[in-house]
């Protein structure tokens, strides 16, 4: 091993292990399972792929069914919203950009307690036109929540106050599109994907203070043109042969890195870039899309070390894969839709196309599974529910009157569903309708 080598991992292993007190009982939310869909922590639930042990969840609402309550929000923004005890966060900008805010929300009352400006820009990065300056979400953990504008800066919350813990806007890049990325927790880390037209590496800032622990250059741009190195992709950690490995899709390549360290484990390549959703794992596999221009869906084998393009590339799916929404896998099958609404289940151990649905619409958010159903939400703001199967069997289609860029989160019996303006509780009422709390 190089010595270089050597004293960054000795380093970085004497950080980690100086933090093992306070990480007792510490919940790794990017590996915990679901626990009776009591939290919604991170983009994409607590396992971050979508699924939630949640029941008792409702199959029919619309504006004037089953809504607990209906709160606008302020500015715009498209990140999901992300749930602890009673509070429901997410993040919005106004002002064109100039104001980056966090919003929490009552999840009792739906009654906004707190809406902070945690970063006020002075020139607002472009964003195309279908994107927003606060489109990746939270994570949050007791007494804390991290939110994330891209390139334009980071910052810890404390829960009960708002107030500010630290800030960090050194992770800069170009997004070309406006940013995207989700941050999520390790241990102690607060890990980030900085996937640039210009500028392309991984970060672990310390969680406690938002200072750099480690930082990865990605390896090996894929191509010259800027607007193929870009990427908005979420990380996924997972267990291989008793170790964590973080899986990082990035333009033209995915990556996985040992997350305490961010040494690069291994790789497979793709042509692809601007990868949006996240990866999902089980049955051994690691399933995600390939990004533009035409999107593919693969699932591979990890590894332990090196370039595993031709030994681990288990199947692959060239037709209808989702360039944004996210796949999500229920039991021995996969879920995807792709942006033109055409739903899709495969096998998951071989790939093998089940059925194949067009739901009509466009679709931004991910599908999510809970109660024995998988949701998918349109752009239009019509819900469709279906059953899992080895058949398309269709259950509701509802209608909300405003568009859905968000992805929903489940907890206890309920859907919080963000629209474009707008925070629902969607939720089985004994009567039907709104209640005092609706606004």
């Amino acid at each position: 091993m190089h010595f270089r080598t050597f004293l960054r991992r000795a380093v970085i292993g004497l950080f980690v292990l100086s933090a093992a007190g306070w990480l007792a009982g510490t919940c790794n939310l990017a590996t915990a399972a679901p626990a009776g869909g009591g939290d919604w922590p991170q983009f994409r639930g607590p396992t971050g792929e979508g699924v939630s042990d949640a029941t008792g969840l409702p199959l029919h609402w619309s504006e004037s069914q089953n809504v607990v309550w209906k709160t606008p929000l302020p500015g715009k923004g498209w990140s999901s919203p992300v749930v602890l005890a009673k509070q429901i966060w997410m993040t919005a900008a106004r002002d064109d950009g100039h104001s980056l805010r966090a919003i929490c929300v009552d999840s009792d009352t739906g009654k906004i307690v707190h809406d902070v400006e945690v970063f006020h820009i002075e020139s607002p990065v472009h964003v195309n036109a279908k994107n927003s300056h606060a489109s990746p979400t939270s994570v949050i953990e007791p007494g804390r929540v991290y939110v994330h504008f891209g390139t334009m800066g980071t910052a810890c919350l404390a829960t009960d106050t708002a107030k500010m813990l630290w800030t960090n806007q050194n992770l800069k890049l170009n997004h070309m599109e406006g940013p995207g990325s989700s941050p999520i927790l390790y241990r102690n880390l607060l890990i980030v994907h900085c996937d640039g037209a210009d500028v392309q590496y991984v970060v672990a800032l310390n969680k406690m203070t938002g200072k750099t622990v480690w930082k990865t250059d990605r390896t090996g741009p894929p191509d010259a043109r800027p607007d193929r190195r870009k990427s908005f992709c979420t990380p996924l950690v997972i267990q291989f042969k008793g170790h964590d490995q973080l899986i990082s899709p990035a333009a033209g390549q995915i990556i996985a890195y040992a997350p305490a360290t961010g040494d690069e484990l291994w790789k497979v390549k793709y042509d692809g870039y601007s990868v949006v959703p996240r990866p999902v794992f089980g049955h051994g596999l690691i399933f995600f899309s390939t990004g533009f221009d035409v999107p593919q869906f693969w699932a591979i084998r990890p590894g332990d070390h090196g370039d595993l393009t031709s030994t681990n590339v288990a199947w692959k799916v060239t037709a209808q894969a989702p360039l944004n929404p996210s796949p999500v896998l229920v039991g021995d099958a996969l879920y995807i839709v792709s942006d033109r609404g055409v739903a899709t289940c495969l096998e998951a151990e071989s790939g093998q196309q089940r059925w194949r649905h067009r739901l009509g619409g466009d679709y931004w958010a991910s599908p999510i599974a809970a109660d024995g159903r998988i949701y998918f939400f349109s752009e239009s703001g019509a819900s469709t529910v279906i059953e899992p199967g080895k058949e398309y069997k269709e259950l509701a289609v509802n209608h909300l009157d405003d568009a859905i860029m968000s992805t929903p989160a489940i907890v206890g019996h309920a859907l919080y569903i963000r629209t474009v303006t707008s925070l629902y509780r969607i939720e089985n009422r004994s009567q039907g309708g709104l209640d005092t709390a609706a606004r």
